[in-house]
């Protein structure tokens, strides 16, 4: 558990810096691992997951941010919700419940006080409505 969330939090750090500084999250994570830093291999699924669909990711996140859209949303907030519905929508190996879970407790740690409730709020949302389409 421990390793996978640091591992989690190694893709919200590349996907944070690529939403930033406006690159793609690959070339942010190859010019990472050119210096050496030790990415690892779930880190790295999850950054090209959640790169390979985040067009599909946004539209979905703002069908469910009532009064928000995706770009006007924080940046470490909006990172938190893309690499979260990557893992519900696309990662067997990840429960629902644990990838909200992980998003809400960075949420609270990385963004605002209200972040954690506004994150829950989201996912909790496509969690619901999606697990009677699925």
């Amino acid at each position: 558990v421990a390793r996978r969330r640091q591992a989690r939090r190694r893709a919200v750090d590349i996907l944070y810096q690529a939403d930033v500084v406006g690159r793609d999250p690959l070339d942010v994570l190859e010019e990472r691992k050119a210096l050496s830093e030790k990415v690892p291999g779930f880190a790295e699924d999850l950054v090209r997951g959640t790169a390979e669909h985040v067009a599909e990711l946004d539209d979905l996140i703002g069908e469910y941010a009532e009064g928000w859209t995706v770009h006007r949303m924080a940046a470490v907030d909006r990172t938190l919700l893309r690499l979260a519905c990557y893992e519900i929508l696309y990662r067997n190996d990840v429960s629902p419940a644990v990838a909200i879970s992980e998003a809400v407790a960075s949420a609270k740690e990385l963004s605002t006080e209200d972040s954690g409730r506004f994150v829950n709020g989201i996912l909790g949302s496509i969690v619901r409505e999606r697990a009677g389409t699925a």
